[in-house]
C-alpha cells in the first residue's frame, strides 16, 4: 500500500476516492523512562526513551489507518496528517488520517 503526505501521486491516477481513514493510540511512557528522560534533560541531549515511545505510537496509528483502508478495497492512502497530543501526566497520543483511493499506474 502507498501512503503519502501528497494529495496525488506521480505515476498514478487516482480512480476512486473511498473516503477517510485514521487510526489513534494513545501511550503511556512508565515511571522509569520518565527517570532517565528527566535526567538527560538536565544533563542535555535527546531522550531517546521517549523517542522511541514517539516511534512506536506513529507506527501503531499508522497501521491502524491502512487496515481501515484495506478493508475499504484502497491500494493507497493520500493526503496523510500526523498530529501529536499530550493527555494527562505521561500520555500520548497520536493521531493519523487520510483519504483512502484506489489507483492504478500509467
Amino acid at each position: 500500500m502507498i501512503i503519502t503526505t501528497t494529495n496525488n501521486l506521480e505515476g498514478y491516477t487516482i480512480d476512486q476516492y473511498l473516503g477517510i481513514v485514521s487510526g489513534e493510540t494513545i501511550i503511556g511512557a512508565n515511571i522509569f523512562k520518565d527517570f532517565f528522560a528527566s535526567i538527560t534533560d538536565i544533563v542535555g541531549g535527546r531522550s531517546s526513551a521517549y523517542e522511541q515511545v514517539l516511534r512506536e505510537a506513529k507506527a501503531t496509528a499508522i497501521a491502524e489507518m491502512e487496515m481501515q483502508a484495506r478493508q475499504f478495497g484502497a491500494n493507497a492512502i493520500i493526503g496523510i496528517d500526523l498530529d501529536y497530543e499530550t493527555i494527562r501526566d505521561g500520555m500520548l497520543m497520536v493521531t493519523v488520517s487520510g483519504t483512502a483511493v484506489k489507483t492504478t499506474k500509467i
